[in-house]
């Protein structure tokens, strides 16, 4: 075999590792990156517009394949464009090989236009960062950052890859590193939360995690059944299972005032693969710690502790002659009329197809989602963990090329939406089988909202930047000239018609959803 450069030694140690995908947005400093892809026909290289299509279509990819993608970024300002769906996928626990060019090490004194401090901006992500300095180092740092980004619960891993190194020749692979494994929790903890769930006392137990998946679900479900305590699952779960033949476990709301009264009266917390309930924003006058005045809070399984066994312990313990309580097979009625807030959601949960995807951004147009679909088929729900919006068309890119033979369907607000649109342009060029239903209420309708609940009092100035109108966005025309079919309804029938055609045909599709807001 022929010498190696950094940058072959690299991908070859990726793939080695079982990483086969790169999502990229690459530039000059990244150049034998980009070269040493057709040196490793395994590296399947996906193109984005945009940094932040680039790392949100990792994270969809990770929390469906469960295993990483790497990314390619062009320096600090790319690592910058594609910080906030990082952000989301560290707070999914999302592990991704962040892989981030940078200027030649003898460069750098020189303070070139685009010279940054990519450690600092990496670090903000709480992940693991490393600068590759020789070019015979790389491959065993590549082998060092797939291992920490799988390294239980997940994270992202940042390898920084001065063009010297990547260019240079006498690069060699390496081995893939085992990552750490979830621990298993003890058996002391065990016993002592089982026992919070025969104190007579009310009790929630919050999952999250590796515990939405069906067997976790169906352990919370049998102690829930058992003990009469009250099963949430974390309000924005990373990958959540959902449908026939599995149970149906209620999110935590996402307002302060939900949350508040899903856990009235409630005297024991057992948190499970999560923490326990925040208020996502700070209000006047109201508190920022959700937990009931009183209330206890136990933690079972902290992340990176292995949920699911626990959560199996226990049902064991307090549940050992209980079967958790499965979802049946159950639709809406197709609805008809003018699209509303209400009954689009039915139309989803009536058309939506066996073993499908729902990269969930519908914001507030979606707050009747889980009640219609809760009987469809069993599907998968991926939402935004961390909060940044324009992260739904990103995910269901990548969710789609982990999973090619599933539909996979992006719920998506049409304000957030605009954030990484250009995703559009990736799925037609890979021709995804991604169905988008942008919910058109042309508003900022979830910062309509917030402007109330802060008590903040807006007038004409304030409404002009929540408005998304004048002028009106054609997505139709938008989507057309980024290479995806699209369409526009304005009723109940013509979504219908629209997302079974959609759902018929191989490739990207969106339908333009003419939904009022709620607001």
């Amino acid at each position: 075999m022929s010498e190696l450069n950094g940058a072959q030694s690299l991908i070859r140690t990726l793939v080695d590792a079982d990483v086969e995908v790169c999502f990229a947005n690459p530039g000059t400093s990244e150049m034998h990156f980009v070269a040493a892809l057709d040196t490793v026909p395994e590296m399947r290289g996906v193109l984005a517009l945009f940094e932040g299509v680039v790392t949100g279509a990792a994270d969809g990819y990770a929390r469906i394949a469960g295993k990483p993608a790497a990314t390619l970024l062009h320096l600090g300002p790319g690592l910058g464009n594609g910080l906030a769906n990082l952000h989301n996928a560290r707070r999914a626990n999302t592990p991704i090989v962040n892989v981030v060019g940078d200027h030649a090490t003898y460069h750098k004194q020189y303070d070139a236009p685009l010279e940054s401090d990519i450690e600092s901006i990496a670090s903000s992500l709480e992940g693991w960062v490393r600068r590759s300095e020789h070019t015979k180092d790389v491959g065993a740092d590549a082998a060092a950052a797939v291992a920490a980004a799988q390294d239980a619960p997940g994270r992202v891993a940042t390898l920084i890859l001065p063009a010297d190194a990547s260019w240079g020749e006498g690069g060699e692979t390496c081995a893939p590193i085992p990552p750490r494994v979830p621990q298993a929790v003890d058996a002391t903890t065990i016993k002592d939360v089982a026992a919070v769930f025969g104190t007579g006392e009310p009790v929630a137990l919050l999952i999250g995690g590796a515990a939405c998946h069906e067997e976790g679900l169906r352990a919370a479900s049998r102690i829930a059944a058992a003990t009469g305590a009250k099963a949430f699952v974390e309000t924005f779960p990373s990958r959540l299972e959902r449908g026939e033949g599995l149970p149906t476990i209620e999110r935590l709301g996402y307002l302060a005032e939900q949350v508040t009264y899903q856990l009235d009266g409630i005297k024991h917390i057992v948190v499970a693969g999560t923490k326990a309930p925040v208020s996502f924003f700070a209000y006047p006058g109201k508190p920022s710690d959700l937990v009931p005045e009183g209330a206890q809070v136990h933690t079972l399984a902290s992340l990176g502790q292995d949920v699911t066994r626990a959560l199996t312990e226990v049902a064991d313990l307090v549940a050992a002659d209980t079967e958790p309580v499965l979802q049946q097979a159950s639709r809406p009625a197709l609805p008809s009329g003018p699209l509303t807030p209400q009954n689009w959601v039915d139309v989803i949960g009536a058309l939506l197809p066996e073993n499908a995807i729902i990269a969930d951004e519908a914001n507030t147009s979606g707050l009747m989602l889980p009640t219609a679909t809760a009987g469809a088929p069993h599907h998968d729900v991926l939402t935004l963990t961390g909060g940044a919006i324009g992260y739904g068309m990103p995910v269901a890119t990548g969710a789609a090329v982990a999973a090619p033979d599933r539909p996979v369907l992006n719920l998506q607000s049409d304000g957030s939406a605009l954030y990484t649109i250009s995703a559009l342009w990736t799925q037609a060029r890979e021709n995804l089988n991604v169905t988008t239903v942008l919910l058109n209420n042309r508003a900022y309708a979830i910062l309509r909202l917030e402007l109330q609940r802060v008590g903040a009092q807006g007038g004409p100035k304030a409404n002009e930047l929540l408005d998304l109108s004048r002028p009106d966005m054609d997505f139709v025309k938008i989507a057309e000239g980024m290479g995806v079919p699209a369409t526009r309804a304005t009723t109940a029938e013509e979504l219908a018609e629209q997302l079974q055609r959609a759902f018929a045909e191989p490739g990207p599709h969106l339908i333009d959803a003419a939904v009022p807001p709620l607001l």
